[in-house]
């Protein structure tokens, strides 16, 4: 009775030994995943082109989420590859006063989608903000 305890107990320390190997590799792989997961989104975050410096609360650009500091990438229309000037972006915002645009921006190293409605409210302009171009 003695002989079988013994054994029983020698094959259930064995299981765990190889269960726990089994976990550590395991985290060890996800980890490595994980790691090359992030390196690749830095890799793959679009070029932004502007960047808002103020934003005015209560008014439409904070109301949708706009946060000083963010990188736009894409405002309704304008992106990297067509954006000559400010006034790309005074244009696509008259055109669509009470209308959401999409707007993307890079904010703390990760990809942001938010609606913006640009419209009349108690301040000056239609989004209650300030963009500048950025200098690349």
């Amino acid at each position: 009775l003695q002989n079988d305890h013994k054994a029983l107990m020698k094959q259930v320390e064995e299981a765990l030994h190889q269960l726990h190997a089994r976990e550590k590799e395991k985290h060890a792989k996800d980890e490595a995943e994980a790691l090359a997961e992030a390196m690749s989104q830095n890799q793959s975050l679009p070029q932004a082109f502007a960047k808002v410096n103020a934003v005015t609360s209560g008014s439409p650009a904070s109301i949708s989420g706009l946060q000083v500091d963010d990188e736009i990438v894409e405002f309704g229309s304008v992106n990297v590859n067509n954006f000559q000037n400010l006034q790309n972006i005074a244009t696509v915002v008259q055109h669509s006063e009470g209308r959401p645009l999409s707007v993307t921006v890079i904010r703390s190293g990760k990809k942001v989608h938010m609606g913006l409605t640009p419209k009349r409210w108690a301040g000056k302009g239609l989004l209650g903000c300030n963009i500048i171009p950025l200098q690349r």
